[in-house]
Formats: C-alpha cells, structure tokens, sequence
C-alpha cells in the first residue's frame, strides 16, 4: 500500500486568528503533518526570569489580534508560536513554552470572567516534599493538610477561601470527568511543559478555558514555578456579558447528564430496582447488569457526535445561527436516540469481547468472565434490544419517518459491523501472517465505520432531511474510523488504564492489525520466516509480543501506521472542507481533532478514577 504523502488540497489563504498573523492557512489539510520522533528538546523552560517575561510579554501581545470566536487546534497553536520566537528571534527549544504562553492570552480574559466558585486551582503532586509530607491520596488527588510546609498549601488555603475547587494531581481524565459533570468551567493549573502539552488536546480544544504556569523543569523531585504568575490570576474576577468562544462542552454535559441524572427518565427500569439485591435475583439480574453496562464506562463518543450533530444543524434553523449550541433541555426523544447508538456500541463490545476472550474493558474484568458466557451473550442480546425500544420509544417527540430511516441506518451498521467481527475471526493464525494493509483496513472500515456513520446519520436526520449529506456522511466516517482504529492499534502498545491494561493485548492473540501487515509486508524474507516459525513454535505470549516489538521497529511500522492515521485524517478534513453548513462543518472538524487526539499514559493514585465522556 502507498502511504506516501500525497499533493496537498488546495486552501484559501484566510487567516485563523486575526488579520496581523495572514499567512497562517485556515485549516491543515496535508495528508502527513509533520511529525517529530522526540519532541523533549522543544520543551525547554527559559531559564531566567527575565527570559520567561519577555517571551510572557511578547505573547500577551501577539494574543491582542486574535479572533476568539473558536478554539485554536494544537497544530494552529504551534503555528502561530513558531512565528512569535521568529519574531524574537529565538530558538525553536522554547516552543512548547510560546505554546503555553499564547494558549494563555488566548484564554485569560474569559478565565478571568469565570467565577470563583466555578473555578479549579489544579497542582501538581512533585510540588509536595518527598519527605514528611503528612498528606494521602483520596480519589481526587492528594489531600493536601494545612501545614505549610510547602508551596501547594499557599495557594490551596486562598484558592478555597474564594470558593475554587483544588485538586493536586497528574493525569488529565479526572479533570476532564469533572469539567463535564458541570463542576467547574475553568482551570488555572500548574504542571511541567509535558504535561500541560497533552493537555491542549484534551481541554483547550473544547473550549475551557484555561490559565497555565509551567513549572520550570520536568524533574519531579527539583523544580519550581513563577509563583506571582499564579497570584496574577488566582484572586481577579473580571465578569463578561458572554463567552467569547463558542464551545462544545454544553453539548459534553448534557450527553454526560444523560448518562448521571437522565438516565432512570430516558431509560426507565422495568425488572430491576438499580442496587445489589438485583443481582441475587434471577429475574432482575440481566436488566441490572445491562443498565451498568449501558450507564457506566467508555468515552461515548457516539452518543456525543449524534447530540452535536442535532444541536448544530437545529441552531441553524431555530436561530439561523452558525455556533455549536445546546439548549437546556434536549428533547427526550433526541437523548433516547443518541442513548440507543451506545446500547447497540456496548451491546458489540460484549460479544466481541466474548469472541477475543479479552479480559479487561474500562479497567475491570470483562462481563463474560465475571458472569460467564452465556450470560455475557444474553446481556449484549439485551442490551440489541433496548437500543430498539429506545427508538421506538423515541416516536413520541420524534416523526415515525424520521424514526424509521435512522432505525434503517442503524441496522445497515449492525450487518456491516457484524460483517467485519467475522472476517477478523476468519483469519487463522497462517492468514494473519499473509494478511495485507488493505486487507485490514477493509475491516476497519466495517468494524468501527458504521457506528460513527450510524450517530452521525441519526443526529443530522432528527434536525431535519439528510439531502446533501449523504455522500458526505459515509465518506467521512470510514476515514475516521479508519484512523480511530489504526491509533487504537498504536494504543494497544503502550496499554491503556482506562480500558485493556495490558500492552500488546491484540497482538499476542494475533488479531489481524495494520501494524503486523505493515511489518510482514516490510519485512525481509528472513525476518518473514523467523518470526513464523516463532508462531508455530508455541511461544508464550510475552515472547511473542517481545519479538512482534522488535520487528515492528526493524521495519518502522510504528511510524508507517501513524501515516496512514494523517491520510485517513486529511480526507476527512477534505470531506469536512466542502459542507456548506458551517455549524455541521466545525463540528466534522471539531471530531477530527478529538477522536484522533493521541492518548497520553495517565498516572493515578489511586486507580479508581472514572473516563471521561467525550474527548
């Protein structure tokens, strides 16, 4: 398969920020970004004070000619840094503290008018003394004791006076958990140039905003911060009349509220009583556990993208208006259809956990090994079952037309998924080792695909007629399902804490994935026939996975698959490029960005922290 870069699509030359900065295009299309194997040498900390203010000033200023109608993405951000330290003529080793600095400005004045009480002070656990620091970890961090031995308890004593929430911890996912949940709606943290890096993608870019001072070096164990840069911020509030950027995170909450606090209204119980006697009844046993299933767990990505999709085409209508807006109270209807796209999810992974006999799914035991298979089974049938009665349910604020198309969406995706579930299983342990990158993208393609078309299709569908979006709408998704599928590969490398735990899970059972069909393909006949004859040897899984690693660096099939996730992403954003609607098109952008966000490895203590809903 060719994966080399291919001509890029022609963009106008519009800015994204402000007249001043002209030359930065309004979307990347190119089908490779470029790409940094290491990117610690860009993320040194200027090592004077005087140093960080001139930069802290020079990006206060350059932030003055941003347009903040929409949120930048990382590589706009990273764009518009490169050109600040070529204004000063400075060297590309402060990027990603230029990076921090304009995210900062960007942000500021609608941080500032966020209320105290809506506020999080976030910090970091390697501020804390090594040594006779009397604080343990609850589940939301360090509890922090009023001691004063060291800098954490300065800003935590002030920071709770006037009403902030205070989490000393590392690891995004329950920051995110909490800004969802409607907690707070801003964060003014303190982290190491690392960490606050894979932040932009999980918080800036849907729209919170955020005020961030570095620590000045990454050793947990020696560092320091700019300690008046945190006193800046921590005690002005500064009221707006309204938000300057438009953001997605109402639609965030309200998709995570439906799962919390609407779940018992959209999906009321009929057998169970929603606690642990449930689960000594036979009756009420597979409602309980299917409604568990259903509400906890996963990112819901699905149920997002169907709630977003309706919310930025019924704004356009209701309000002729082009930002991606929810209105307090979605129409019942609309959640139990977005609520039926993650039953019949959930209700997949049951089975094709079943089938691969994995063991762990959002970070405990798989249903079938806690239930067994047959059980397991008959919750996932059931699960099929109530993502039907959700629909049909759904008649009541919705047309049966509408109803009946997205009902005939859905199973078009149920066959299609089913489809590829089985040509994965056909692969025998010979044929995966002749399979092709072609081969397994077509089953990508059917596997992850049609979910994504399935939620988009229903959104677009209950707004009004889909029309001009149906070329549009199977295009996009298979690109990005394609990508979301090829990154899950590169993920199962690193393992994951939020989901399978263990790395190289897939490939030890050899699962056909683009990673072993782009080294078998590279591979030299020798490498080809030692590795297969390691297969049939009945190596253990540890010594499998081990020499599956080291081919996939001899043949740099690692970097090859992340090509193909920057082919599949630019075709989307083609495909995006050409919606006329321009809600529906921030949002085809909007999904880019955070479906095929990298992950980050999330340190945790203790481990008992929930994912977030969406990004």
């Amino acid at each position: 398969m060719d994966i080399a870069t291919t001509e890029l699509n022609n963009m106008s030359s519009a800015t994204i920020h402000g007249d001043d900065h002209a030359d930065i295009p309004a979307r990347e299309t190119s089908v490779n970004k470029p790409r940094r194997k290491s990117t610690s040498h860009l993320k040194l900390v200027p090592p004077t004070l005087q140093e960080r203010e001139e930069i802290k000033n020079a990006a206060e200023d350059y932030a003055k000619a941003f347009n903040k109608e929409r949120a930048f993405t990382k590589n706009e951000l990273e764009q518009h840094s490169r050109l600040l330290l070529e204004k000063m003529e400075l060297p590309e080793k402060y990027l990603g503290f230029a990076m921090v600095m304009l995210g900062n400005f960007f942000w500021k004045r609608q941080f500032l008018a966020i209320p105290f009480n809506k506020r999080m002070l976030l910090l970091p656990h390697c501020l804390k003394h090594a040594e006779g620091c009397p604080a343990d970890y609850d589940e939301f961090g360090l509890d922090c004791e009023k001691c004063g031995a060291c800098s954490i308890a300065d800003y935590k004593v002030r920071a709770e006076e006037l009403g902030y929430k205070v989490l000393v911890a590392e690891g995004s996912p329950v920051v995110l958990k909490i800004i969802v949940e409607g907690y707070v709606d801003g964060i003014l943290g303190v982290a190491c140039l690392n960490v606050l890096e894979k932040a932009i993608d999980k918080i800036l870019i849907a729209g919170v905003p955020s005020y961030a001072v570095p620590l000045h070096t990454g050793d947990c164990k020696n560092t320091s911060l700019d300690e008046a840069w945190v006193w800046d911020v921590l005690e002005i509030y500064e009221p707006l009349e309204a938000p300057l950027t438009e953001s997605y995170l109402p639609i965030m909450r309200a998709s995570s509220k439906m799962f919390a606090d609407d779940f018992a209204a959209v999906l009321p119980r009929l057998r169970s009583k929603g606690d642990k006697s449930d689960l000594k009844s036979p009756l009420a046993l597979t409602e309980s556990v299917s409604y568990d299933w259903l509400q906890h767990g996963g990112k819901r990505f699905r149920p997002f993208i169907t709630l977003a999709a309706y919310a930025a085409l019924n704004s356009e209508k209701e309000q002729n208006a082009t930002s991606p807006t929810v209105s307090e109270e979605l129409p019942l209807g609309v959640k139990r259809v977005a609520m039926a796209i993650e039953a019949f999810h959930k209700a997949s992974l049951v089975h094709d956990d079943i089938q691969d006999d994995d063991h762990y799914r959002y970070g405990r035991e798989t249903l079938h090994r806690i239930h067994g298979n047959g059980q397991a089974i008959n919750i996932g049938d059931h699960l099929i079952g109530l993502g039907y009665h959700l629909l049909n349910t759904a008649r009541v604020d919705l047309s049966a037309d509408i109803v009946a198309d997205i009902i005939g969406e859905m199973s078009k995706a149920h066959l299609r998924l089913c489809d590829g579930q089985g040509a994965e299983m056909s692969w025998n342990e010979d044929s995966a080792l002749e399979i092709k990158p072609v081969d397994v993208m077509q089953i990508y393609a059917l596997k992850t695909s049609p979910a994504f078309e399935a939620a988009l299709f229903a959104g677009i569908r209950m707004a009004g007629p889909v029309g001009e979006y149906v070329e549009m709408i199977p295009n996009f998704c298979r690109h990005l399902g394609i990508a979301f599928q090829i990154l899950n590969d590169l993920k199962d490398w690193q393992g994951d804490e939020n989901n399978k735990l263990l790395s190289g899970q897939d490939a030890a059972k050899l699962r056909p994935t683009v990673l072993l069909a782009l080294a078998l393909q590279a591979a030299s006949e020798t490498q080809r026939e030692n590795f297969k004859q390691l297969v049939h040897s009945g190596a253990k899984p540890a010594k499998l996975v081990e020499a599956m690693r080291i081919l996939f660096a001899e043949t740099q099939s690692l970097d090859k698959a992340q090509q193909l996730v920057d082919k599949s992403r630019a075709r989307a954003e083609g495909l995006a490029d050409n919606v006329s609607s321009e809600a529906l098109r921030k949002l085809l952008y909007f999904l880019v960005d955070n479906v095929l966000a990298p992950e980050d490895t999330v340190k945790t203590e203790p481990t008992n922290l929930v994912s977030l809903p969406m990004v």
